[in-house]
């Protein structure tokens, strides 16, 4: 059984358009049916705003693994100078059951959230391209910084301006200096919101915050869930999910929509619908485009068969017993 720690997948490295990739391949072996994927469970106890979530699921195809994905959120864990968020992986040979692999790191979580938003900016670009993108990130922790890597890496070339908002501050340190010239720290959320048209919200808010309408023709994409207030996209009508009955539920911004707003199954596509029969292509071009992914674990176990294929091929990690 191969074991990886949070080093060994940061030897392996981030090649976004292969991780982009491996998101789509994983998006058509969905949308094929060989995959199985029970609704994820959540572990409360204590204080309700933490949680554990146990994420199985089989995927077939070229992935054919089985896994699950345990991860916790703890966001006061912040403030006493821990990550957030602790996630570990273990795959499962499909035939056996045996286990294969062991990942024992954040990072295949947080970039599986990242390849399938750059999965997404690839369909809305194919859609509707954009000569100039105007970057918007809410939320500067891992999620939103490695949102700001994929982008980079995928559409640098593209990108006129990146606008960055988080309420402690955003430290660019870590920036490429090629880069800093082109990067904004904005006073507020509608400074960043009203000036994008590629708009990413990776907060850890309690709160619902934004209540203004977006821009016409913008690709919102609503990595935390739970930042706008339903009145702000009650006219929105291209509202992509990855599985409706994953995300309408847990307060987030699909359950108030439905709750508040009406919105149903059948006023939504799947992201499948978007990857496999170009499902922007439906809606005008100045129509607002809200992607809200709950998360799949289809995604986790083929993001971490990715890393696992890589660490065999590079020598990376360490067999157990």
């Amino acid at each position: 059984m191969l074991y990886l720690n949070d080093q060994d997948i940061q030897a392996i490295g981030l090649e976004w358009p292969d991780l982009v990739e491996s998101a789509e391949s994983a998006v058509r072996i969905l949308d094929s049916g060989d995959y199985a994927q029970p609704v994820k469970p959540y572990l409360r106890y204590n204080h309700p705003q933490n949680r554990i979530i146990a994420m199985p699921a089989y995927v077939g195809g070229d992935v054919n693994a089985a896994g699950i994905k345990w991860i916790s959120s703890f966001p006061d864990n912040i403030g006493a100078g821990l990550p957030r968020a602790h996630s570990v992986i273990i795959l499962n040979d499909p035939h056996t059951g045996q286990p294969s692999a062991v990942l024992n790191s954040p990072l295949p979580s947080i970039v599986r959230t990242a390849s399938i938003s750059g999965l997404m900016i690839r369909h809305f670009m194919q859609a509707r391209p954009l000569e100039k993108i105007q970057l918007g990130i809410i939320g500067w922790g891992p999620i939103g910084q490695h949102h700001f890597q994929m982008a980079m890496a995928l559409y640098g070339d593209r990108i006129e301006r990146i606008r960055i908002f988080d309420l402690r501050g955003a430290d660019l340190s870590g920036i490429q200096s090629c880069y800093r010239d082109r990067i904004e720290v904005a006073e507020t959320w509608a400074d960043v919101y009203l000036k994008s048209n590629i708009f990413i919200t990776c907060t850890v808010s309690d709160h619902r915050y934004i209540d203004l309408p977006p821009a016409k023709g913008c690709l919102l994409l609503n990595v935390s869930l739970r930042d706008y207030k339903p009145e702000a996209l009650a006219s929105v009508k291209a509202v992509i999910v990855d599985d409706w009955d994953e995300v309408c539920r847990e307060n987030t911004d699909i359950e108030r929509l439905h709750l508040e707003q009406g919105l149903t199954r059948t006023g939504t596509l799947k992201i499948s619908d978007v990857v496999c029969r170009s499902g922007l292509t439906e809606f005008a071009e100045d129509e607002p485009v809200f992607f809200c992914p709950m998360g799949m674990a289809v995604f986790d176990i083929a993001t971490a068969v990715y890393y696992v294929k890589k660490a065999r091929e590079k020598g990376i990690g360490s067999e157990l017993e």
